[in-house]
């Protein structure tokens, strides 16, 4: 009979658990386990382990008799994580513990946990996307560099000073894309990891916001307006990361709206400070419905054919977060796209 206490703590876990005995009986199956392998019900407790353990392989080859975890090396500990399918042909992510009485004695116990492969499923799709936005976005710079290079070095003292410095220019330019291709990757590492770190000062907001949109709008033909509430309280950010944000944003509308880009600085209430900013960005395209607002923010996510690698709003998303803010998607009142967040004012404790 099981322990009630072990019963309900096993229960408690996020994984499932199943725990067998040195004559390979079982002795607790945890609800989460019994779910898992179509068990609900029964009552498992002193049957075989591998009558229980109902997993099959695509060769429907079963986990007890391919890991054999009785026997085999007698310095065995575990059994690593595997896949394995569930008699609903679900997947799941196994893993084994033996235990030994002795050092290097026969095993006495062996402990599983079964856990959903769902997650796993999810991690691959995001490191195949990885790959594929990666190497698309690598490839087409990186082909320019390499032609424009390879024409310098082949025709130089054929071409003229014009030529020698475009070429040199598109070189450049396709570094500087590679460059913030690779920052935006680190960003997202960091991002997903809780590694990000920030360095926080007063700072002038307008003089940054209008610092930003005088940047994009070199590299562009449309429009962009800076309006400026009157009365903007300094913000308590990481400067750097303040730009990126307000950049992302600018030339997001750039990107994927039209007419003239609007970004706007106002006075806003914030909870971690005394005051704060808001900054909205607008532009006059067709806006961003309701049903994809959600996906904006997720990695890879891309609107319309503009291109591009996808994680800009993803980084945006979680820089303001990072600073203690929100990000609201909305409508303009006669079309096009809003985008606005919030930054917080400068502390009170901090104020001279």
């Amino acid at each position: 009979m099981t322990d009630p206490s072990a019963q309900a703590l096993a229960d408690a876990l996020p994984d499932g658990v199943v725990l067998a005995d040195a004559d390979g009986r079982v002795t607790l199956v945890s609800a989460l386990a019994a779910r898992m392998l179509g068990r609900v019900g029964e009552d498992d407790v002193g049957r075989p382990l591998a009558e229980v353990l109902r997993l099959q392989d695509q060769d429907a080859h079963d986990w007890a008799s391919c890991n054999t975890p009785y026997d085999g090396l007698r310095t065995r500990t575990g059994v690593p994580e595997q896949p394995w399918l569930t008699p609903g042909g679900i997947e799941v992510l196994v893993a084994a513990r033996l235990h030994r009485a002795e050092r290097l004695g026969p095993v006495t116990g062996v402990a599983l946990t079964i856990r959903w492969g769902h997650g796993r499923a999810r991690l691959d799709r995001e490191r195949s996307d990885l790959v594929a936005t990666v190497a698309h976005e690598l490839r087409s710079p990186l082909t320019g560099v390499k032609g424009f290079v390879q024409a310098l070095l082949n025709r130089w003292d054929k071409l003229n000073d014009e030529q020698k410095k475009l070429m040199l220019t598109t070189v450049a330019a396709d570094s500087d894309r590679l460059s913030r291709l690779i920052a935006e990757l680190l960003d997202v590492a960091r991002i997903d990891t809780g590694r990000l770190q920030l360095y926080p000062r007063p700072a002038d907001a307008a003089a940054l916001v209008e610092r930003c949109a005088a940047s994009v709008g070199q590299g562009t033909h449309r429009e962009i307006v800076v309006r400026l509430a009157d009365d903007l309280p300094d913000v308590f950010i990481d400067p750097d990361k303040f730009t990126q944000v307000v950049t992302n944003l600018v030339e997001n509308g750039v990107r994927h709206g039209e007419g003239t880009v609007v970004v706007a600085l106002a006075r806003e209430p914030h909870d971690d400070a005394p005051d704060g900013v808001r900054v909205t960005v607008t532009d006059e395209g067709e806006g961003i419905p309701p049903e994809l607002r959600r996906r904006v923010f997720t990695k890879f996510w891309t609107g319309g054919t503009s291109g591009g690698s996808g994680l800009g709003l993803y980084i945006v998303n979680g820089l303001v977060r990072a600073h203690g803010g929100v990000v609201v998607i909305d409508d303009v009142e006669g079309g096009g796209a809003l985008l606005s967040c919030t930054w917080p004012g400068v502390p009170a404790e901090l104020v001279i």
